[in-house]
């Protein structure tokens, strides 16, 4: 009975020139995290929002006040290094790529 091609334990050799780049892995993984902050920080602004239009529907109060900033300090601080460095590693990416790297 003929072997497999590939059997499940076998090691494929890897082609050159596919070493994993530690430093687009490093940009992969800061990708990551600043997407990440993005959605949690416009969630936070959303729900800041939301909490305004109830404020001022219900009335407002010290607890909603408090809520309303404490949303909007939490959005602003992810979403301020979350910006740059999304545009940074986007800019990263489009220089290796037009230097052919």
């Amino acid at each position: 009975m003929p072997e497999p091609a590939h059997a499940p334990n076998a090691r494929t050799p890897k082609p050159a020139g596919t070493t994993p780049d530690p430093v687009r892995a490093r940009r992969a993984q800061i990708a990551k995290w600043t997407q990440m902050a993005n959605r949690i920080g416009y969630l936070c602004i959303a729900l800041a929002i939301v909490l305004f239009v109830l404020a001022f529907a219900l009335g407002f109060n010290g607890t909603m006040s408090a809520l309303i900033i404490g949303s909007l300090v939490v959005g602003s601080i992810l979403l301020a290094p979350a910006i740059v460095l999304g545009y940074a590693v986007k800019a990263a990416e489009r220089d290796d790529r037009e230097r052919g790297f």
